[in-house]
């Protein structure tokens, strides 16, 4: 619905049956295309539903992934794809941690789902991720607090490819109506903040032998 032209998704979106819901879809579409920084709509597997250009500006540098575009699952995209650092600031206590959080209390309330559980094969097939996940990450939720893995309202760090942003924070707001609620998804907006100081090069993501990006046991 918003993924831009010229680019070809890996999976298609969900789609919700209802043609009611689809229409009201369409219609939201059009909101989120009005707003000027990267937005992104998607469910409790983080399939994208919906992201409007501004989210695909900031990952148009990414190389092609088959199964962690940022377009086509945000999680995926934060764990395994190995240019995830290059625009994620600080990615492994960011961004990494905060998602395998998000991801185990999704686990706790869709433990069926055949997604979810795709996604925890991919982690336990990397030993240090899954020790991460296993071991390190109820260490690190004690050690920091519930807030630190909330999404909404947390800032982070990342590094835009227009120079205006260039290496910069955004903060991260929710802003979810009752509708998509309903539906089962959840919308993110990362507000960007403009960079005060010259835009530093991209950094080399870090990668395993299996191409993931790296993350250290916590």
């Amino acid at each position: 619905m918003a993924y831009q032209a010229g680019r070809q998704r890996s999976q298609p979106r969900p789609v919700p049956e209802s043609l009611e819901a689809q229409a009201y879809l369409q219609d939201y579409a059009a909101l989120l295309e009005a707003v000027p920084f990267p937005s992104v709509v998607f469910d409790h597997r983080w399939d994208v539903v919906l992201s409007n250009a501004a989210f695909e500006t900031l990952f148009d540098g990414v190389g092609p992934h088959p199964t962690a575009m940022p377009g086509d699952n945000f999680l995926r995209f934060v764990l395994f794809h190995p240019d995830a650092s290059t625009v994620l600031g600080e990615h492994e206590s960011s961004w990494c941690l905060p998602m395998l959080a998000h991801f185990a209390a999704a686990v706790e309330r869709h433990g069926q789902d055949r997604g979810l559980q795709s996604i925890r094969r991919d982690i336990a097939q990397d030993p240090i991720m899954d020790a991460a996940y296993r071991h390190g990450l109820p260490h690190w939720i004690r050690a920091v607090g519930p807030d630190a893995v909330e999404h909404d309202g947390a800032v982070r760090p990342l590094v835009h490819p227009d120079p205006r942003w260039g290496s910069t924070h955004c903060r991260i707001v929710g802003d979810t109506p009752k509708t998509l609620q309903d539906m089962g998804y959840t919308r993110m907006t990362l507000v960007l903040r403009e960079a005060r100081n010259a835009v530093a090069g991209p950094r080399k993501a870090r990668k395993t032998r299996n191409g993931a990006a790296e993350l250290r046991a916590v």
